[in-house]
């Protein structure tokens, strides 16, 4: 398992907007093969800032079975427009105890 976090800054003014697009949106990526778990945060300190963790089944079901998608397309036509510019999107698994 992998989790995506992506950190997304918002139009000031949009964070409504971003939210009620993401409901919306929610659907298309939990719909995807090989994903497991999708969760949208939002700053407490910063309210424009949102932080997307997605649990895939891997970088490649991630990438294949969603990002090179019209999944993705219709994902990022919803929620696309109110961001404030490209979110910071990285990979990371779990570190053993």
């Amino acid at each position: 398992m992998v989790l995506e976090v992506a950190l997304i800054d918002v139009l000031p003014g949009h964070e409504d907007d971003f939210a009620a697009a993401y409901a919306e949106a929610h659907a298309i990526i939990i719909a995807t093969e090989g994903c497991r778990s999708v969760r949208m945060t939002r700053g407490i300190e910063s309210p424009s800032r949102f932080v997307l963790l997605v649990e895939w089944d891997s970088v490649q079901a991630h990438e294949e079975n969603f990002r090179g998608t019209e999944a993705f397309d219709r994902w990022r036509a919803l929620i696309g427009p109110h961001f404030a510019g490209p979110p910071r999107v990285e990979h990371f698994v779990d570190v053993p105890a």
